[in-house]
């Protein structure tokens, strides 16, 4: 279910089984291993600025600069590098904030599965 509408009904979605679709990683940002990245937007507002939904990664080492975001490790674990920051290691019911323009490097350890929610 991917909705824009703030009125459409409420919802809910069993996050461990929800089918994902691909999503495109550039490959300038992969640093190590065959990452793949799927993902599915479950709701975004109208004017596109709020957006919430589920990824996932397969095992690997990336690098991404963040969005303004908030997420919930559902499966995996993963260790996440802030650039001139905080070590984040992160697993299943972790709560994660991440502040835009961060420059990340994620090491992905087990395919990680997370709920999020950006502010763009």
């Amino acid at each position: 279910m991917t909705t824009n509408d703030q009125a459409a009904a409420s919802f809910a979605v069993h996050i461990p089984d929800a089918e994902l679709e691909p999503e495109p990683l550039d490959p300038a940002q992969i640093l190590s291993g065959e990452p793949v990245v799927t993902g599915k937007v479950l709701w975004e507002s109208a004017d596109g600025k709020q957006v919430r939904g589920i990824w996932q990664i397969t095992p690997g080492v990336v690098t991404d600069t963040e969005a303004n975001e908030l997420f919930v490790v559902v499966s995996g674990r993963a260790t996440v590098v802030v650039e001139g920051g905080a070590t984040l290691e992160i697993g299943p019911g972790d709560a994660c904030v991440l502040r835009e323009g961060d420059r990340t490097t994620w090491t992905v350890h087990e395919t990680l599965r997370k709920a999020y929610h950006i502010s763009l």
